[in-house]
């Protein structure tokens, strides 16, 4: 069974062969176990991929959020992401790796790893290879950008409205009781969705259901936008959304292949399941965008795209090529009926459509994953294999997921309004975040 493991284990000691000699039963145990070796290349292309990430965030999203809003908030969003991601990377230094990723109970960690405690540059983490090995410093710095990404996704939901020291406020809370406790039971060994037999390769619960959901629950929490319904919103740069929507792309192959651990040849598969879904997405939302309102656009495709790496996320590592093709399909057309059609049903302002691109594409993955990781369907299987099963497992990470997260975020978002205040007054508004909140404007024609 290939699963998503991600778990560290300590170096073995180098002791003298003298001292084997001394110590024959301890040796006897010892030679059960697999020898540890680490590959140059697998340790560039996991440094490679931690970077990847970052481009995904900074400038890829900065630039795709910044480029949808007002210009008068243009500044606002991209200061969001920027300062977001920043804090997330420490935070995750400083007790979020150690509360994710050590210990043996199934929701928290322990605090084993705080402040990167015991950590050497000798100290390795396990892959999927028995034996084959990375450097930990590597895998924590690569995990601290999911991290960081994940809760700079939320940002789009309350774009143009809500007050920058109540974006942090939240975004320590949500992080700390939200992604933390989900990344753990979805990714480690003792975590209580992965002994359930949950496929996740790359974040579909983790990061695109988890931040989609906070962000559902953040637009209800902010409320609309000054005019929304009645203005006009019209995204200020288009050219600005497909450039950080091709970054998006671009990156994510760090993000799915990099979930891999290993530069072998099951990355390659992972690589064009990333690859084709994708593209699919862009066609699938293209055409029904053109059929429905009766021109394609730009906004649309890169949305499409979007969607379509979003859902192949959790299934990247699962599912075969052709799989990955239908997957994207259907992602494409799902999105784009809740951004179109079901944002407008339940009357919600998510300004940039989180919950309608990564909460929905996370859960048609998620599920789907279940669906097409059958051999019959090209998929790798997974051990004791049924389709019906598989699928109420997955879909038991999802609701577990959206239930955990709503709340969290909901109580996040109160705490934020009672300490800091939530949102900018009407006059602050009209004027845009930008000058109001720091003081500079985007463009100063």
């Amino acid at each position: 069974m290939r699963t998503v493991v991600k778990t560290t284990t300590p170096p073995y000691r180098r002791l003298a062969s003298a001292a084997f000699a001394l110590l024959a039963p301890a040796l006897a145990l010892a030679q059960d176990a697999p020898v540890e070796t680490m590959d140059k290349g697998d340790v560039a292309w996991m440094m490679t991929s931690a970077f990847l990430v970052i481009m995904m965030a900074v400038p890829g999203l900065a630039l795709f959020y910044g480029g949808m809003v007002r210009s008068k908030n243009m500044l606002s969003v991209l200061m969001q992401v920027f300062v977001v991601f920043s804090l997330l990377v420490v935070l995750w230094a400083i007790y979020g790796y150690s509360l994710a990723f050590t210990g043996s109970a199934t929701w928290f960690g322990s605090f084993e790893r705080l402040f990167l405690s015991g950590i050497t540059p000798e100290s390795t983490a396990a892959t999927f290879t028995d034996g084959v090995v990375i450097p930990e410093f590597v895998f924590v710095a690569f995990q601290s950008t999911f991290a960081a990404i994940t809760t700079c996704l939320i940002v789009g939901s309350f774009a143009e409205r809500m007050k920058f020291s109540a974006v942090l406020v939240f975004s320590v809370i949500w992080f700390t009781f939200a992604y933390l406790p989900i990344a753990r039971m979805v990714w480690y060994g003792e975590g209580f969705l992965f002994n359930q037999g949950a496929l996740d390769f790359a974040g579909g619960t983790v990061v695109h259901i988890n931040a989609g959901i906070a962000g559902l629950v953040g637009s209800l929490v902010v409320g609309k936008r000054l005019g929304y319904g009645t203005t006009p919103m019209p995204p200020h740069n288009l050219p600005m959304v497909m450039i950080g929507a091709s970054l998006l792309w671009v990156g994510w192959f760090g993000f799915n292949v990099g979930s891999n651990l290993e530069a072998n040849a099951f990355a390659g598969l992972v690589f064009l399941n990333t690859l084709i879904a994708t593209g699919a997405a862009v066609v699938s939302w293209t055409v029904g965008e053109w059929v429905t309102r009766g021109t394609p656009t730009m906004l649309g495709a890169a949305s499409g795209a979007i969607a379509g790496l979003v859902a192949i996320t959790p299934a990247c590592g699962f599912v075969g090529p052709m799989g990955a093709i239908v997957l994207g399909l259907i992602a494409g057309l799902v999105c784009l009926w809740a951004v179109a059609s079901l944002k407008k049903m339940l009357g919600y302002d998510d300004s940039l459509d989180v919950f309608g691109v990564h909460a929905v594409g996370g859960i048609v993955g998620a599920i789907l994953t279940g669906v097409f990781v059958s051999p019959a369907l090209g998929g790798v299987g997974v051990d004791d294999y049924s389709m019906g099963g598989q699928v109420l497992t997955q879909t038991l990470g999802v609701v577990i997921t959206i239930v955990w997260t709503a709340i969290v975020a909901f109580v996040a978002y109160k705490i934020a309004d009672l300490t800091v205040g939530l949102r900018v007054t009407e006059e602050q508004e009209r004027e845009g975040l930008d000058t109001v909140l720091h003081g500079e404007r985007a463009y100063n024609d």
